[in-house]
């Protein structure tokens, strides 16, 4: 059945000035999805099967829009076909996994719905070696499972896929769903997700004092802490950027589509892969450090993509990575109970003093690092007294949530 237009709430009012999330649950216990990601190894046989997959994937996804873009402009509706109104016309189709195409409708509904939500923007064709090759298989009845070093998937040629397997799979969590990935680099990794019961109270006082931290983002050392504790973040992008320009220069000379062209632009999508790879490693790790040293860290709800585009701040903004960073603090707060607390970002904590609550107008440039409180006459680094305020803000968010959920 065609699916009917949403539009947009437009007497919802969002209150900017004090938007605030505290990640966490009331309930005893609380189903949460966690993915492990192991890097891939598959045979020639079934990278060759994993080709196919991908462009059914694709060409399944351009056939719906193809068809619901033509009924749009005829009827006014979008058709709502399903991977099997496809399969007598196209028999390749058939090929492959079944729960693989049926994903493909899944996500590809999900595009419309936030497009008429105004969410998002209209979804668009994928045009091979421009889209992310991917796709998402469920599991049902056994279909697939761990096996040794690797996992069997339907349909696969030589049944398991071999996986580096670099972390163990707690027990008594439950398979959902396969992600298989083919990187630019030419690399594959498998995403596993799992569902599992996470116990989270949400608790005022404990035994000891609750060990709580600010963090106001930094786009040189990635964060200050109001403990005094700064990031470091090595900045890799930067380390790489002159080897990277290189190969591209390298790159734009040679003629589009010949063998070395797609020698080339691999060599370049191996140097990106080497710096994500770096970055996700470095925040994985001091994420799970803070997130084993606090019970309660508190930060800005930052619009990271406005900040790159106003500030003229675009590579640092990519370059530590501060989005990824929050949402690995997310998960692991709710993986372990503890509780990240997002202010909202209208919140004057640089330009206010954290001892006296002073508002300093002065300090809304960005070249002011140091300042004297007019008022107290206490000295401020910017970021340390910002980290501060995020603090005192965020833990009087928390307290007045938990008084709330008792």
């Amino acid at each position: 059945m065609p699916l009917k237009k949403n539009s947009p709430n437009k007497n919802k009012q969002v209150d900017r000035t004090a938007s605030y999330r505290v990640a966490g649950s009331r309930k005893d216990t609380d189903k949460q999805n966690i993915a492990f990601r192991f890097r891939a190894y598959p045979t020639k046989e079934q990278e060759a099967y994993f080709s196919r997959v991908f462009g059914c994937c694709r060409f399944l996804w351009n056939t719906f829009l193809g068809d619901d873009l033509e009924h749009l402009g005829v009827m006014g509706t979008r058709l709502g076909n399903t991977p099997a109104d496809y399969k007598d016309i196209y028999p390749f189709l058939s090929e492959v996994d079944n729960y693989a195409l049926c994903n493909v409708q899944k996500n590809y509904n999900k595009a419309w719905k936030a497009y008429y939500a105004g969410n998002n923007e209209k979804p668009g064709f994928k045009k091979k070696g421009k889209c992310k090759e991917s796709f998402t298989t469920n599991v049902s009845h056994g279909n697939i499972r761990l096996c040794g070093d690797g996992i069997r998937l339907p349909l696969l040629p030589g049944k398991v896929l071999p996986l580096l397997m670099h972390r163990e799979v707690p027990d008594g969590m439950k398979m959902k769903s396969v992600t298989v990935t083919r990187e630019p680099d030419g690399s594959y990794y498998a995403s596993i997700l799992y569902e599992y019961e996470a116990k989270t109270t949400l608790v005022l006082e404990k035994e000891a004092p609750l060990k709580t931290v600010g963090l106001d983002m930094s786009m040189k050392e990635l964060f200050v802490s109001s403990d005094g504790e700064m990031g470091d973040y090595p900045r890799y992008f930067r380390e790489s950027e002159d080897r990277l320009a290189k190969a591209q220069r390298k790159l734009s000379r040679m003629e589009k589509g010949s063998n070395n062209y797609l020698r080339q632009k691999e060599k370049v999508a191996k140097i990106h892969a080497v710096i994500k790879h770096q970055r996700r490693d470095f925040l994985h790790k001091l994420s799970s450090r803070l997130v084993c040293r606090y019970d309660v860290i508190c930060i800005e709800d930052l619009d990271m993509h406005a900040m790159a585009q106003t500030l003229n701040l675009g590579k640092s903004v990519s370059d530590n990575g501060w989005g990824t960073f929050v949402r690995m603090l997310e998960y692991k707060c709710r993986h372990a109970g503890k509780y990240i607390v997002k202010i909202g970002k209208w919140v004057p904590s640089s330009q206010a003093c954290s001892v006296c609550g002073y508002l300093n107008k002065d300090v809304k440039d960005l070249s002011v690092r140091k300042w004297y409180c007019p008022s107290c006459g206490a000295f401020h680094d910017r970021d340390a007294n910002a980290a501060q305020n995020i603090l005192q803000e965020g833990l009087s968010i928390y307290y007045s949530s938990a008084h709330l959920a008792c």
